[in-house]
């Protein structure tokens, strides 16, 4: 599973980080972004929640 956040779509709101703070955080700019070197798979049902939970749906999923 591959994940990404488009922080031009993303407004910051911090809800992501609420729910997985293991996984996403807010850079410089209040942008959320994907930390690095982190076990993805460990937090599955985390990153999904907060995909769900985006009002802006920035959280995006690859094969």
């Amino acid at each position: 599973m591959e994940f990404k956040v488009n922080k031009e779509v993303c407004i910051g709101c911090g809800l992501c980080t609420s729910i997985c703070r293991e996984v996403f955080k807010l850079d410089k700019d209040g942008k959320s972004e994907v930390i690095e070197g982190v076990d993805y798979k460990k937090h599955a049902d985390h990153i999904d929640q907060a995909a769900a939970s985006c009002p802006v749906a920035a959280i995006s999923f690859t094969e």
